[in-house]
């Protein structure tokens, strides 16, 4: 019984370990797909991406909250969410705002310009990488949270969802202006990333309140 143990306990611990490094992971890739998005927004004038690469900093600081989260219940699996979580929370929460009114007044601002991306070539491929980057990351996080039965790993899991909703986004505003050179779908993917980050920001306030994982986990 006790060598048993001792292996559930092995097991346990080198489950963590994935866990946690797949956070890991998501941080620098949303630091290298930040950096990316953000450049070839600018330098092709296409909002969409370039609110995509904000989205993508911001995730970021989520995906602190996320690992600490890990540590966090690898020790104290009963324990209730902690000061540095509710602070990166407040911080992702403003950040989303943030970018939300950044993303709606410039918006409506290429709206009455009546502005068009130089190309959206890039939007198309980094979506489509995103896409399957995060599907992949889904796909171990459900995996990790079901062996450690930890309904906050699969929280986590069902939220990174929302990165793919705005990566489907990018994904179409960029195909279709590449098709059709549409000068107004652009915008429309502008304000669709705005949608979304909003209610990203909204569950980060309501999470700080309260010690519920994710709102999206029941979408």
């Amino acid at each position: 019984m006790k060598t048993e143990s001792v292996n559930i306990e092995s097991t346990k611990k080198q489950l963590y370990k994935v866990a946690f490094a797949l956070a890991v992971f998501t941080i620098f890739y949303n630091i290298i797909e930040g950096l990316v998005s953000t450049y070839f927004g600018y330098e092709d004038e296409s909002l969409t991406l370039f609110g995509f690469g904000a989205d993508s900093f911001i995730e970021v600081i989520s995906g602190m909250g996320i690992a600490h989260m890990i540590f966090r219940i690898q020790h104290q699996s009963e324990c209730n969410r902690d000061n540095f979580e509710r602070t990166a929370l407040r911080i992702t929460g403003f950040a989303f705002y943030t970018l939300v009114i950044g993303l709606l007044a410039t918006g409506f601002y290429n709206l009455w310009i009546g502005h068009k991306p130089e190309t959206t070539f890039w939007g198309v491929v980094i979506s489509l990488i995103s896409i399957v980057v995060m599907l992949l990351l889904i796909y171990g996080k459900i995996k990790v949270g079901k062996q450690l039965n930890s309904e906050a790993i699969m929280a986590d899991a069902a939220c990174t969802k929302v990165c793919i909703y705005m990566s489907v986004i990018l994904l179409a505003s960029s195909l279709i202006y590449e098709l059709t050179n549409f000068a107004y779908i652009d915008i429309i993917g502008t304000f669709g990333l705005a949608y979304f980050s909003f209610k990203e920001g909204s569950e980060c306030f309501e999470k700080v309140k309260t010690n519920k994982f994710c709102s999206c986990k029941d979408d």
